[in-house]
């Protein structure tokens, strides 16, 4: 591959690589397991890249790409391995700091989040990154009315969860 590719390619993932963190969370447990699917997803980002036309942003594309490989190994690891509760990880992201009450409720999310099904999670990730219906449904390829209609059915899903 030539140099100017593999340069964009790196510059774009270093300016976006917390999107692959987040869904690296979102279907790990633990450390091992992110950096696994970290490393893995970067490779699948790395080997489609040449065909990115850019007809949406790359942000998009990547998570597209993400989501598909996370969800494709999670499928795949459901299995064959069990995963341990993450109790803490440090991201490479510059974070606000967090009271303990914030901390509490994100941590009860992620354990409702993870007793979705994987296309839910895929679902949920995206809403709660602000991307609009028609962002999700081109990300997920599904029609943005079928976007609409699971993301209300996993809100009451995640009531009854949070809420038993």
């Amino acid at each position: 591959m030539n140099k100017e590719l593999e340069h964009n390619f790196v510059a774009l993932l270093e300016e976006h690589q917390n999107i692959v963190h987040k869904v690296c969370r979102l279907y790990t447990n633990h450390r091992e397991a992110h950096n696994d699917l970290f490393q893995e997803v970067t490779i699948q980002l790395w080997k489609a890249y040449p065909k990115f036309r850019g007809d949406a942003k790359f942000s998009t594309w990547m998570y597209r790409v993400a989501l598909n490989t996370a969800i494709t190994l999670y499928r795949k690891s459901k299995r064959t391995v069990n995963t341990y509760e993450l109790e803490t990880f440090q991201f490479k992201i510059r974070a606000e700091e967090y009271d303990d009450t914030e901390e509490q409720q994100l941590k009860l999310l992620y354990q409702a989040v993870h007793q979705l099904n994987d296309i839910e999670k895929a679902l949920v990730f995206l809403y709660l990154e602000e991307k609009d219906y028609r962002e999700i449904s081109e990300t997920l390829g599904i029609s943005e009315v079928n976007a609409r209609v699971k993301m209300n059915r996993i809100k009451n899903k995640l009531k009854t969860i949070l809420n038993p």
